[in-house]
């Protein structure tokens, strides 16, 4: 499993009964997880001064926040040099997953070991993480996403690391929809990096299945690298394990250079050393 242990701004303090005990900057927040299934006592209990917002699931699905403390619309962590608005979301979300810095760590090494320009496809790019990545590395950047409100969300935390707007293209449209319409224009790109849901809906109502469209989603991405790609870079939530990811990207593959890797990606718990599973990543390198 690959770590994150660096941040300054991020701490997963405890975790007990489905539920992660954590500090963004200086709000602490409890929100549920459902890897998380061991007893470790009622979290809301062991910190209830210390705790500003609670996250309660509705047993009819869904749920909402309750404030303990007064909580601000939106704040700033950091992670290294970069930076990203934090606000609280509707089914739990923060619009970050803390997790992913060991993947914008791997995207600014490669990506700024290079002399020549690098253009990156960024799809399903959510609010931005492996966009700002890139492009601190000296890429340019497409930044897909079917929902208006994310690539806003994105365009906030380009502005708040005071990255060049000229480097980056904003896109709100269906990912299957948009990479068909790549491959027809003859657009290529040297990384392409995708972190798709388990179920999703484009921006025209597009229903996305990642058990059905990830591998048609995959083969047509090959179409879309350059003569000398970098890396193609696939983020999963949604279930799947490290090993079947990467079968979908070996029969995929369509370049004999190509090493392809995969893991689960986690993050450290404080009070009791575990490892929290948070996710996983398949990954083809281009020699």
């Amino acid at each position: 499993m690959k770590v994150t242990n660096d941040y300054q701004d991020f701490t997963i303090i405890d975790g007990s009964c489905g539920m992660k005990y954590e500090r963004w900057g200086n709000v602490y927040l409890l929100r549920p997880d459902p890897q998380i299934i061991w007893d470790n006592g009622d979290l809301e209990k062991k910190y209830h001064n210390k705790i500003d917002s609670v996250y309660y699931r509705s047993s009819t699905g869904g749920g909402h926040w309750n404030d303990f403390k007064k909580v601000p619309d939106s704040w700033v962590i950091s992670y290294c040099d970069m930076k990203f608005n934090i606000k609280k979301m509707g089914f739990k979300h923060t619009g970050l997953f803390p997790e992913q810095a060991y993947n914008w760590n791997y995207i600014r090494e490669v990506i700024g070991r290079e002399k020549r320009e690098i253009k990156v496809l960024n799809l399903f790019a959510y609010t931005g993480g492996a966009t700002i990545a890139s492009m601190m590395a000296g890429a340019t950047v497409t930044h897909v996403d079917s929902s208006r409100g994310m690539v806003d969300w994105a365009k906030e935390n380009i502005r708040l690391n005071h990255l060049d707007e000229t480097k980056v293209r904003y896109i709100v449209d269906d990912v299957i929809k948009f990479v068909n319409r790549e491959i027809r224009r003859g657009h290529k790109y040297d990384v392409i990096i995708m972190d798709p849901p388990a179920f999703g809906r484009g921006a025209n109502k597009e229903v996305w299945n990642i058990e059905k469209d990830l591998y048609n989603l995959l083969l047509l991405c090959n179409e879309l690298l350059s003569d000398k790609p970098l890396f193609m870079l696939v983020n999963s939530y949604s279930g799947l394990s490290p090993s079947l990811l990467e079968n979908l990207l070996k029969l995929t593959n369509t370049r004999d250079n190509a090493q392809i890797t995969s893991d689960e990606i986690g993050l450290p718990i404080k009070e009791n050393n575990l490892i929290l599973p948070c996710g996983i990543y398949g990954r083809i390198d281009y020699e």
